[in-house]
């Protein structure tokens, strides 16, 4: 808990002095009416071909496509902040067949109270899962499963207090949130897969959570984002602190057109990666989770 308050400051302190500096985005969305939505959906396309090319390099090709919307309701003292994001990518390469790059649904909800200028009290929730299977492969192509639909899937929720100095930067701390990760399907859960005990379907923690949200335009028509979320788990190994940070750099081209790149680390002490030998799972252990996609496509903005 310690750390994650330590954190708060820092990232509140910080962003809040960059955000004096730099001017917001003007808002120029109406606000006669109390919801404003509005969001974008993005086609990405990455290929690359090699033909006697001295220096080597593997044919490949890649398509994603990511919806981000946001349903925002503000009425006198009251804010309801929602943001949906579904993303989903495929790629391949010469002599590995088809295999996805992306797969998420993320649910977001921040219900606020203001108690001051900046400042809210709230109540948050998150959920994310994934639409299919995911698989680990080794040296030979052999796949193991090692995720699935709503396996895992996270359910955050708790409520707190958060620093709001725009649409675009938010902090939210909640010093007492639940969290739940559920694990339906059968073969992973018999494993243990994501903390749970071999055999359950769920597992319970309880404990801090903080939410962080900034968005910036560093240069004309380039906008960064950023997000952290952390969970510390107050029952259970509490130095153990859950970590999923995302960067995502947007350069738009002309009005529809758009070259993004984005990096995801993730640090889940309860995400244990198999490691498999010959298609057979062998053991498990934790690493850093690292996701990277860069290529150019087609946005449309509303």
């Amino acid at each position: 808990m310690r750390r994650i308050l330590l954190l708060a400051s820092l990232v509140i302190t910080s962003a809040a002095a960059f955000a004096q500096a730099t001017p917001a985005p003007k808002d120029t969305t109406k606000r006669d009416t109390a919801w404003k939505i509005h969001g974008q959906n993005t086609i990405l396309i990455n290929e690359s071909s090699f033909k006697n090319w001295a220096a080597g390099g593997v044919n490949s090709v890649a398509a994603n496509v990511v919806f981000d919307y946001d349903f925002d309701y503000k009425k006198a003292n009251w804010s309801w902040d929602n943001k949906v994001i579904v993303g989903y990518g495929i790629s391949k390469q010469n002599g590995t067949g088809w295999r996805k790059n992306d797969d998420r649904i993320i649910l977001n909800s921040l219900l606020g109270y203001k108690a001051a200028k900046y400042w809210l009290y709230t109540f948050y929730g998150n959920f994310q899962t994934q639409f299919t299977n995911g698989y680990a492969y080794d040296a030979n192509g052999n796949r193991s499963l090692i995720s699935a639909a709503f396996a895992p899937a996270y359910l955050t929720f708790g409520p707190g207090f958060a620093y709001k100095r725009s649409d675009n930067f938010r902090v939210n701390i909640s010093p007492f949130a639940a969290r739940f990760t559920i694990v339906q399907n059968d073969s992973l859960a018999n494993t243990g897969s994501f903390g749970v005990t071999p055999g359950q379907h769920s597992l319970f923690e309880f404990g801090a959570s903080l939410d962080a949200y900034y968005k910036v335009a560093i240069a004309k028509n380039m906008t960064l984002e950023n997000i952290l979320k952390l969970y510390e788990n107050y029952l259970k190994n509490p130095g153990n602190v859950y970590m999923d940070y995302a960067v995502n750099l947007y350069m738009k081209v002309n009005k529809s057109v758009t070259v993004n790149a984005g990096v995801e680390l993730i640090s889940d002490p309860n995400a244990r990666i198999a490691a498999t030998e010959d298609g057979i799972v062998t053991g498990y252990h934790s690493l850093l989770q690292v996701k990277q996609i860069f290529g150019a496509g087609f946005t449309y903005k509303f």
